[in-house]
């Protein structure tokens, strides 16, 4: 008995080792072959193209190809749902943001996933919401935008990226902050949202500054309001909420990857030192100054970071969403 006692623990010591060899040597060889990083919303919008951005300079650095795909639907959860069902192996990856990752399990509360169906890789932005309206609106400031609002209750509707977008939740704060009733329009994502704006389909968006910065530069929308503690360098004239005159209005957002749960921890390491090198390379940098985006602090790039958000995000849009 004492034998097969010691036979059984040598095999199973001898698996062990095998096994663990296996997961390093896969760890140390990875990626071997392209690698996909979901979208939950559609081409164009604020996500898709810091996806891009950063995606292009991730695959420079790991030697493999990251393929975009865009997975619209549900604000963002359809494409989660996928991105938690898909193999842990770091060759499915997602960008996510405060609306898909934290305030979805309020607004979906069925979902087939939770916090905890993700591993988290890192914070690669911080975005900044802005709103803005059709060009023609009769409201020209935010002052001017509320009393409009305020005396034709129900009869304004503005756009967004879809319920449970960090746009949508950026049209939360801001009608909260403001105190009106307006009509929210969702789409299938920011870009969409945008155009119906720019066509005088609807009086306006709630967006980030990374997608509607250039349309307001072009006059095609006009920007009434930043939630930030401070102006953009690529909006100048855009004033922020407490210079609005409305400082409870704070659309600060983020963006970051995560990973199935169950991804080995060297995969991890390596996907957050690519994502960390992109942010931190000059045509990223330059990328996001175009964008009105920022890239994290040097000390909030590790994956604890993004998780640490996560958390204080679910808590936070419980209370604003709940009723």
């Amino acid at each position: 008995m004492i034998a097969a006692v010691a036979r059984l623990s040598k095999l199973a010591a001898t698996l062990a080792l095998v096994l663990g060899t296996c997961v390093s040597a896969s760890a140390d060889d990875y990626p071997k072959r392209p690698i996909t990083m979901i979208v939950p919303f559609a081409a164009g919008g604020t996500s898709d193209v810091i996806a891009r951005a950063v995606a292009e300079q991730m695959a420079a650095t790991l030697g493999q190809t990251i393929i975009i795909e865009n997975v619209v639907g549900a604000g963002g959860s359809t494409a989660l749902a996928r991105a938690a069902r898909s193999t842990p192996d770091g060759y499915t990856i997602a960008i996510g943001n405060a609306g898909t990752s934290a305030a979805t399990y309020m607004i979906y509360p069925k979902l087939s996933f939770t916090p905890d169906s993700f591993a988290s890789i890192g914070m690669v932005a911080k975005t900044f919401g802005v709103v803005a309206l059709r060009k023609d609106f009769p409201a020209s400031d935010l002052k001017g935008f509320i009393a409009y609002a305020k005396a034709n209750p129900g009869k304004v509707n503005l756009g967004h990226a879809g319920i449970g977008s960090s746009n949508y939740l950026i049209c939360k704060s801001f009608v909260q902050a403001a105190g009106i009733d307006v009509t929210l329009v969702g789409y299938r994502g920011a870009a969409p949202a945008l155009t119906d704006a720019i066509g005088g389909q609807i009086d306006g968006v709630c967006d980030s500054a990374a997608s509607v910065s250039q349309a307001i530069d072009d006059k095609l929308v006009k920007g009434i309001v930043v939630g930030s503690t401070v102006r953009l360098a690529t909006l100048p004239d855009l004033p922020t909420s407490a210079e609005a005159g409305l400082p409870e209005f704070e659309a600060q957002g983020w963006n970051g990857l995560f990973a199935p749960k169950g991804t080995p921890p060297e995969i991890i390491a390596k996907l957050n030192a690519a994502a960390r090198a992109s942010v931190e390379s000059d045509l990223v940098k330059k990328r996001f100054r175009d964008l009105s985006t920022v890239a994290p602090d040097a000390d909030e790039h590790a994956p604890q970071v993004l998780q640490q958000l996560v958390t204080r995000d679910v808590a936070k849009y419980n209370k604003l969403l709940t009723p």
